[in-house]
């Protein structure tokens, strides 16, 4: 048990250093490419932070355990909504613009409801995946004209806000340009690690759930969603500390926006058999739920004060506990 509970670790460290190495690696080469600022932090950046949580997806579907893949994704956005949100919250409390809500808040909740949707119809094809995608490219696109040509006039976008995020907690993301090795050699650095460490932890995840007689399906929703899920409360937390706390939100609807648009496209056309139903209607329930539960609060409020993350917090703590009961 002492070697599983190791592999496990080890491979979330990869992971999350895989994903922190390739994140510079690809935005030196971004920059030097001449790739404009914006594109940089929208789509490279964005991409880049969710890769630990699309690596272990992608290696859990490769290696027979959708379980595994899926528990992942509808966990991370879980931690990201009740637990990443909460702890942000208690920082400062958030305050959210309208145009956020309807925006960016609107389209994580509608991608909630369609991943329900999805899930209760029991349908998961290629297609729907690659449909999947192109909906996150075309809410990216969104985002890319609305930053280019309306702000600082708009308040951020979502995706903005998650490169804001990142800014603000990795002093390293823009080294001097001093030539392409280096950015080539981090890329690759971080490709390996990452590959390397999503093995190990769907290897460790898979032994974890025979040692103890528990489901995939509880592993990935827990270990392994709240391990790929560090860097969105590191980033969150760093951006409620030093008083900004609509770029905290921003980066936890981004996340979720990415988690299951794209994680979960790139998932269904891995794994096209469909999302488990282990997942029924619990787990995708509180998915949902808490989803919508912050579309209406900040859509009335105007913001997640710190009796609301309070409240998210012991949601999660509530979540955490059933799961585990339930096996």
């Amino acid at each position: 048990m002492t070697l599983t509970v190791l592999l496990v670790v080890a491979g979330l460290v990869a992971l999350l250093a895989g994903g922190e190495v390739l994140v510079r690696g690809a935005v030196g080469l971004a920059e030097r490419a001449g790739v404009t600022p914006l594109v940089i932090g929208l789509v490279i950046v964005g991409f880049g932070t969710s890769t630990p949580e699309l690596v272990t997806s992608v290696e859990a579907a490769l290696a027979g355990s959708p379980e595994i893949a899926w528990g992942n994704v509808v966990g991370s956005n879980i931690a990201n909504t009740l637990l990443v949100l909460g702890a942000a919250a208690l920082f400062t409390p958030i305050i959210v613009g309208r145009g956020a809500v309807l925006r960016d808040t609107g389209v994580a909740t509608l991608a909630a409801l369609l991943f329900a949707g999805l899930a209760v119809a029991a349908l998961g094809t290629i297609w729907i995946g690659a449909a999947m995608l192109l909906a996150l490219f075309v809410y990216l696109g969104y985002c890319y004209f609305e930053e280019r040509n309306r702000a600082p006039k708009a308040q951020h976008n979502a995706a903005y806000d998650r490169s804001e995020a990142l800014e603000m907690s990795d002093a390293g993301l823009h080294p001097p340009r001093n030539g392409w090795g280096k950015p080539i050699l981090l890329t690759l650095a971080g490709f390996a690690l990452l590959i390397v460490g999503g093995q190990m932890l769907v290897s460790g995840a898979i032994d974890l759930a025979r040692l103890f007689g528990v489901s995939e399906t509880l592993i990935g929703l827990t270990i392994v969603a709240i391990g790929t899920s560090m860097p969105e409360l590191v980033t969150s937390l760093v951006a409620a500390r030093k008083g900004e706390p609509e770029v905290a939100y921003g980066n936890v609807v981004g996340s979720n926006i990415y988690n299951i648009l794209g994680i979960g496209g790139v998932t269904m056309m891995f794994a096209p058999g469909g999302i488990p139903q282990s997942l029924l209607p619990f787990d995708i329930g509180v998915m949902t739920a808490a989803m919508i539960g912050v579309f209406v609060l900040v859509y009335a409020v105007g913001k997640v004060g710190r009796a609301a993350g309070a409240v998210l917090l012991a949601g999660y703590a509530v979540f955490m506990t059933m799961a585990v009961l339930q096996g």
